[in-house]
């Protein structure tokens, strides 16, 4: 059995990356909740803040669904 070490390096770089992304995303959109909140405390609409969320936990669940299917063999 021969292991490919660069392979293995890149395919860990490249989850670390992924990983760090939807994070950072799902971060955001809690972030842009809690403006929203705020928002709304001020008086104003937040309805920017809620779309930015949205979008923010939406691009966060497809990653997640786009992982799981490549996961499952089932799915392909």
């Amino acid at each position: 059995m021969d292991v490919k070490w660069g392979s293995l390096g890149e395919v860990a770089v490249v989850s670390f990356g992924a990983t760090v992304a939807v994070v950072l995303l799902f971060a955001l959109g809690v972030r842009a909740l809690a403006g929203r909140d705020a928002a709304r405390t001020a008086g104003l609409d937040g309805t920017a803040q809620a779309t930015a969320a949205g979008a923010c936990f939406a691009v966060c669940a497809a990653a997640v669904l786009y992982g799981l299917y490549l996961i499952v063999p089932q799915f392909h």
